[in-house]
Order: C-alpha cells, then sequence, then structure tokens
C-alpha cells in the first residue's frame, strides 16, 4: 500500500486498470505439482540464509505470533494522517474475527461490515525493521497468499496489500515517500492482477513519479489471483553493478526497478536502511477509487486474504535466484529471458518512426476522443489535451530495430485534474484491443502545462510496429495532457 505524506498516495496507481502481462515461466519452476493450501516455504537454496520465517502455525482462532508480529488498531498511526493516509474507511482490529490463524497453517485476514455499516479489517507489521541485503548481497521478502475470493460488485473496495516501508517511517509518519516503499502485491475490486510498485522521492511527482511511484504489473495465470494461491516477491539485490529491486509472481521476474533510475540521493535515502513488512486488507480508499469507489451496499464482507507463509532470505553474493513454489497448472509460453543491458542504438534504425527518438503526441496517425493545443513546455510546439477514459492515439510503424530489445517507455505527462482523478498511460502494439505491454498510472502533476517525464517498465519489443497509446481510468474526468513520448533499453 502506499502512503502518502498525507500519505495521499494511493491516487497512485490508481490507475492501473490496465493489463497485465504475456505468461511465462521461471525457470526455477522445474516441476508443476498441485499444492496444498498450507504448502511448507521452499526450502532455503545454497547460498542463502533464512533470516525470517513464518508458516502461521497455530490452532483455529489464535492470533498471531508476537514474538514475530505486532497489530496495527484505529484508523491511522499515533499523529500520523488519518485514513493511513490512504483514504481507506476501515478501523483496523486485533479482534480474532479480523486476524487470526485457521488451524491449517494459514492468517487470515478478514474485513467485516456491522450492522450499521461500519468496516472492520486487521494489519499486522514485523516487529523486526532491519530486512536489508547486506553489501554485496541479496535479500527476498516472499509470501505466498491468495487475494480474497471475491469479484465483481461483491468486491468494491477490496484492497489486500503485502508490502513494505522503510524503517525510519516508525515514529515519523510523514516522511513518505523518501525512506521508500516497496509494494510487492496490491489488488483491488477482485481485478485478477497483481500491481507491484516501489516508491520513493518527493511527492507530488519528483524521480519516482509520486504519488504513483515505479510501477509495473502482471495477471495471476492457472488460476486467477482470488481463485488460488500464488507466490508473490520481491528480491533487493546489492551484488550487481546497478542496484536493484525485482519483483517476482510465481517465480517470474515481471517488474525491476534500478538504482539508475533515479539519482543516488534518492536512490541511497529510500535503502540506506532496513525495512519492516506489512501484511492487510484496506477497504475503500484511493487506489479502488480508480475503479469505481466503494465499499458499498453490494459489498460482501468476510472474504480474507489468506497468508500461507512469509519468507525472508539473505544471500551474501552470487546470482541464484532461489527457488519459489510453482504455479499450480501448467504454463502455456516459455520462459522469458531478461533483456541485455546494451545501450540504444547510436544512429536511428531504418523504418517510419524512430522509437529511440521523442515521438510528438500530436503527430498521431489516428485517434479518438484527443485534442491539440500549444504547450509552454521546454521547445515549444502542441501536445493532445483533453485525455481521458476510452481516448486513443495511433503512431504508425514506429521502427524498434533488430537488435536489443526496447524495454522502457517514457512520456511528457502534465495534468491538472482534481484530486482522486487519475488514470493510465497504455502501450499496446497494432491493434488497439490487444493486451498493453506496459503503462503507467497519472494523478495531478500541479496543471495542465506542469510538465514531468514519467518512466515505466514494458515488455521487450523488436521490430516495427503500429504503436497504440490508449487512456484508462475509473472516473470520467479528463485527467492527462502527453507532449511527447519514447522507448530505450
Amino acid at each position: 500500500m502506499r502512503l502518502t505524506s498525507g500519505r495521499e498516495r494511493r491516487s497512485v496507481r490508481r490507475a492501473a486498470i490496465a493489463a497485465l502481462g504475456t505468461l511465462a515461466v521461471a525457470a526455477s519452476a522445474a516441476a508443476v505439482v498441485i499444492l496444498p493450501a498450507n504448502a511448507a516455504a521452499p526450502p532455503v537454496p545454497t547460498g542463502w540464509s533464512q533470516v525470517f520465517l513464518d508458516e502461521f502455525d497455530g490452532a483455529s482462532g489464535a492470533g498471531v505470533n508476537t514474538a514475530n508480529w505486532q497489530y496495527t488498531t484505529g484508523t491511522s498511526y499515533p499523529g500520523g494522517p488519518a485514513g493511513f493516509g490512504t483514504g481507506e474507511v476501515e478501523t483496523m482490529t486485533a479482534n480474532a474475527d479480523n486476524v487470526s490463524l485457521d488451524g491449517a497453517g494459514n492468517l487470515r485476514i478478514t474485513p467485516r461490515r456491522d450492522a450499521a455499516g461500519n468496516w472492520t479489517s486487521g494489519r499486522v507489521e514485523t516487529k523486526r525493521s532491519d530486512f536489508r541485503p547486506p553489501a554485496g548481497g541479496k535479500l527476498r521478502t516472499e509470501a505466498r497468499i491468495q487475494m480474497p475470493d471475491v469479484t465483481g460488485a461483491a468486491a468494491k473496495g477490496y484492497w489486500p496489500a503485502f508490502w513494505m516501508l522503510g524503517a525510519p517511517y516508525r515514529g515519523n509518519w510523514w516522511n513518505w515517500p523518501g525512506i521508500g516503499e516497496l509494494d510487492i502485491l496490491e489488488n483491488v475490486q477482485g481485478i485478477n492482477n497483481e500491481w507491484a510498485t516501489m516508491h520513493c522521492g518527493t511527492s507530488p511527482g519528483g524521480p519516482c513519479n509520486e504519488k504513483s511511484g515505479i510501477g509495473g504489473q502482471r495477471v495471476c495465470t492457472g488460476t486467477t489471483c482470488q481463485g488460488g494461491f500464488h507466490t508473490y516477491a520481491v528480491e533487493w539485490d546489492r551484488s550487481t553493478a546497478v542496484e536493484e529491486m525485482r519483483f517476482y509472481l510465481d517465480g517470474v521476474n515481471f517488474h525491476t526497478v534500478r538504482a539508475s533510475q533515479m539519482d543516488a540521493t534518492t536512490w541511497t535515502n529510500a535503502t540506506n536502511h532496513g525495512y519492516f513488512i506489512i501484511l492487510n486488507v484496506a477497504m475503500g480508499g484511493e487506489f479502488p477509487a480508480a475503479f469505481g469507489g466503494g465499499p458499498d451496499a453490494d459489498t460482501q464482507p468476510g472474504h480474507p486474504m489468506v497468508i500461507d507463509y512469509v519468507s525472508v532470505l539473505q544471500s551474501t553474493g552470487g546470482t541464484t535466484t532461489p527457488p519459489t513454489t510453482p504455479p499450480t497448472t501448467p504454463p502455456t509460453t516459455p520462459p522469458t529471458t531478461p533483456p541485455p543491458t546494451t545501450p540504444p542504438p547510436t544512429t536511428p534504425p531504418t523504418g517510419g518512426r524512430n522509437a529511440y527518438a521523442p515521438i510528438q503526441a500530436e503527430s498521431h496517425d489516428g485517434q479518438a476522443g484527443t485534442a491539440k493545443e500549444t504547450t509552454t513546455d521546454t521547445g515549444g510546439g502542441q501536445d493532445l489535451t483533453g485525455l481521458g477514459n476510452g481516448d486513443w492515439a495511433l503512431y504508425k510503424a514506429v521502427d524498434f530495430g533488430s537488435g536489443s530489445p526496447a524495454t522502457q517507455f517514457r512520456g511528457r505527462v502534465a495534468g491538472g485534474a482534481a484530486g482522486g482523478v487519475s488514470g493510465l498511460v497504455e502501450v499496446r502494439l497494432d491493434s488497439r484491443t490487444s493486451t498493453p505491454i506496459g503503462s503507467f498510472a497519472v494523478a495531478g502533476t500541479g496543471g495542465w502545462q506542469s510538465w514531468t517525464t514519467v518512466p515505466a517498465n514494458i515488455t521487450g519489443v523488436t521490430g516495427t510496429h503500429d504503436v497504440y497509446l490508449t487512456f484508462t481510468s475509473g472516473q470520467p474526468a479528463d485527467y492527462v495532457n502527453l507532449n511527447w513520448f519514447e522507448f530505450g533499453h
């Protein structure tokens, strides 16, 4: 969950309905098996050590192990922003109705609603706040989770999350996002999708695109996120030349944030300390608001987020990624290979448009719902304005070359919509209805001519393609202007 310093954050991902990547298989998942709901955490691989593990064994109705966890109760941290800074509406409790073991090796965090319509739920945090890789090493934080098994109108307002916050947040409550946040798993409204994000820098805007952060997303395959257990992990790697955070779903690395994506001070401020782990199910707030809001009268209480285990592993070096629990059904596509990190070509590839140079938004070959206006951004010219849900623009024959695939997308955007209004800028190839290969979320930037460049990861692309930019939001209001965009490695 992201916080805001006012923790306005969740405008944040707000946006996202996007979707969702292509299926891939972890190379480490050798055998595909059907796993019980209380599967054991994977064995510790050679070169790694276990620094934290809770498999939630205990009697049905018992609370969490308070040697490992502490309950966060109420509607805020003492002295912190109301509603935990995100606009959520529940009251967190330590009651067994909201947080308890199920007697079968799982923790259940269950939202409840009383006769007066008031919501309660649960939020637990590790007592430890020192989770950080050693110098030159790695840290992997993983959990096996089934999201609340509820979809459609009955899921309005549900917001389960498995995430980490920088230790300096404890006792301050107002220093977000500079102290860092790692959203390993977020979900809203029962959508079959995981969102993963790193938050850092300053808000709004800043080098990490706050309040949205630097995010990625992936659909759950085999079983839906709500219909079965999946593993969610982040691997913080200090053994590489450029430090990075890698996010995984069922062993597939679908999103990576590198220190090179921001200035050194921002990265240092977000990573020069330990982190603590949080499990919670919020109800309502800025993220659900981007997808229709809730909870409302149609929302069904009583659907828990079920956590099988939480594991933290540490490595003193090397490059081996520890195995994770394999998917419960066979994959349908071959493993993906991380794209090489060679720089973009120094000369434009042949073709209609160069993917690695700015493409002016107003130069589209087709569109719906857009308009042009004079921009005050550096360089002058025009931008596309009035972009909202359902609008799109087409750019034909964009040449990505035949060498290293493009894995980055950057857009120059501005937004002056009212608070709570946000949406996605999505990239699709060759068809306006194809699955997005990447996207980023946009909220207000301070004005319709207050420009910022927002980065995003995309699925690797080579060759020549027609590029569609589509705009998706949970609100009808316009939320973004676009001046230019480009791709990179």
